[in-house]
Parts: structure tokens; sequence; C-alpha cells
């Protein structure tokens, strides 16, 4: 991997070099790109915007932040989000990286799909939804230089992303439904599928076993 791209560095410790070989065994081309990508988005805004942040927890956490979407980590019952996120937190712990820093991790990765909220939280968190948010939506594209655009996507190709990010998301939403209830999630099920209909919250309240 390129040491920089646009003035932001990847983190080289052995922490950050057992993660990313780590991810690179399970996830393909496109998710890994993507991974990094987000780490360096999410960097150059935070320096940007003069935020104090760590490094090497941004990069893990960029790194994890979709590794619940492939076999390895998929689970039947949890958000693909937590999945990655519960990875995420099992690898710094087992690395002596204190319990503190490991949540944080866990809750950059939980919340990289919630808007409206993780923009308020700790700059980890905020700059790993950020990056995600540019990377995948283009929200916040012009907030970067044509160049600096240029020089993350010639480091880290984004190849036929749309459609293959979009295709990997379907799947692992089509997997375990329930768990798109609410979330971005089932935008990817709809899309396949346009008669499918999700829970409907007042339809829930309604059907409580509560009299009123």
């Amino acid at each position: 991997m390129a040491d920089a791209i646009s003035g932001i560095k990847i983190p080289d410790s052995k922490i950050a070099r057992e993660a990313a070989e780590l991810v690179r065994q399970h996830e393909n081309e496109m998710l890994f790109n993507h991974s990094v990508r987000v780490f360096v988005f999410g960097a150059m805004k935070g320096i940007r915007q003069n935020l104090k942040f760590d490094s090497e927890l941004l990069y893990v956490a960029a790194l994890f932040h979709d590794l619940g979407l492939v076999d390895a980590y998929h689970t039947e019952a949890k958000r693909f989000e937590v999945d990655g996120a519960d990875a995420a937190r099992e690898f710094l712990k087992s690395h002596g990286i204190p319990e503190p820093k490991a949540d944080l991790v866990w809750e950059a990765i939980a919340l990289h799909t919630t808007r409206g909220i993780p923009q308020y939280m700790r700059p980890e968190i905020a700059l790993t939804n950020a990056g995600v948010l540019v990377d995948v939506v283009g929200f916040g594209y012009d907030e970067y230089t044509p160049e600096q655009r240029d020089q993350v996507i010639a480091a880290f190709p984004r190849g036929d992303f749309k459609n293959e990010f979009i295709e990997i998301q379907t799947c692992s939403a089509l997997k375990k439904p329930d768990t798109t209830f609410g979330t971005v999630n089932f935008d990817y099920i709809e899309y396949r599928d346009p008669t499918f209909r999700k829970p409907n919250a007042c339809t829930l309240i309604h059907n409580t076993p509560w009299r009123s």
C-alpha cells in the first residue's frame, strides 16, 4: 500500500499491519479498497476541521467497518454493522488495546450507516461515518479537491464499485431481512424486490398485546 495519500499517512504499526492483513484475507479487492478510502477521506476531513483523533483507531474502524458483510463474520441475527464491530473489538482486545479504545472503535463501526447522530460523537466515530458517506453516496464530495479525490482513487481504485457494492450489501440484507428494519439496509432489499414490504412501526404498535 502507498505510504501516504494526499498528505494522509497510512498507519504502519504492528496492529495496523495485522488488521489490514486480517481484513485482506476475507474481503475482496473492491471492499478492501473501499475500507482504506474511508480512512483516508475521514482523516482528511479530521485534519481539515482541526480535530484531534487517533489515526490508528480510525484506521482499524475503517478496515473492519464492512467485515460483517463477508461470510466468515456473518451472523444470523445481528446487523452486519454489529458483526464488524464485534470483530474489531475482539481483534483490538486480543492485541492488548484497553477496553475504552476498543469500545470506541466498536461504536464507530456499529454506527457507520446511521445518519444524523455520528457527527455529534467523538471524532473517530464521526470521521468513520463521514468517510463512508463520501465514498458510498457522495455526501461531502465537494469538500475534497479534485486532486485529493484523484490521488485517493489512484491509490485505491474504485473499479465497478457502485454495482459490486450494491450486490454485496443486497446479498447480506437478503440473508437476514429482519435486521434491516429501520435501517438503510432495507433499501438494498427493496431495490432488488420492489414488492417486498418492510415492517411498519405503526402496525407493530397496533399489534402489541397491550389494550391501548
